[in-house]
């Protein structure tokens, strides 16, 4: 297997989304669920990573359930960290150990209401506390659609 860069990810992603448009945009125009198009978004992710698990809302490290530490609340300052059960949206990485996370997303909806900064805190935790290779964090609209690398 060999390694798998950046530019193939962003890639991966890129086209992954392009295909959601093209394939799904009902759920967009129906205004389904998150999850509804996550659970999509990781289908297409897939072929892009056949020798990889490519999972929606996993929640494992190893057996344990799956902890980071992350700011108790947006308005306290980030030394002061509440360990919690997450559930990233969607992975791709290889089940049952930390040896290859590859890559982590969170989605939102242009449309909701909520910040993104919790979701850019997790992504930030997953890569420093779970080793994930990569973190994007996408925002999906009707009309367009924006993605991040999460550093």
């Amino acid at each position: 297997m060999y390694p798998i860069t950046r530019s193939y990810v962003e890639l991966a992603i890129k086209s992954s989304i392009g295909d959601l448009y093209q394939h799904d945009h009902h759920l967009m125009a129906v205004n389904s669920s998150e999850r509804s198009l996550t659970h999509q978004l990781a289908i297409h992710l897939a072929k892009y990573f056949p020798n990889h698990h490519v999972d929606c809302e996993y929640n494992r490290n190893g057996c344990d359930p799956k902890m980071l530490r992350l700011p108790v609340c947006s308005n306290v300052s980030s030394d002061a960290l509440d360990a919690k059960t997450v559930f990233p949206d969607i992975v791709v990485h290889d089940r049952g150990n930390n040896d290859n996370n590859l890559l982590v997303i969170e989605v939102k909806k242009a449309s909701s209401s909520e910040s993104p900064e919790h979701d850019k805190d997790k992504l930030r935790a997953f890569k420093n506390e779970l080793s994930y290779q990569f973190a994007f964090h996408i925002t999906l609209d009707l009309q367009k659609q924006k993605y991040e690398e999460i550093n």
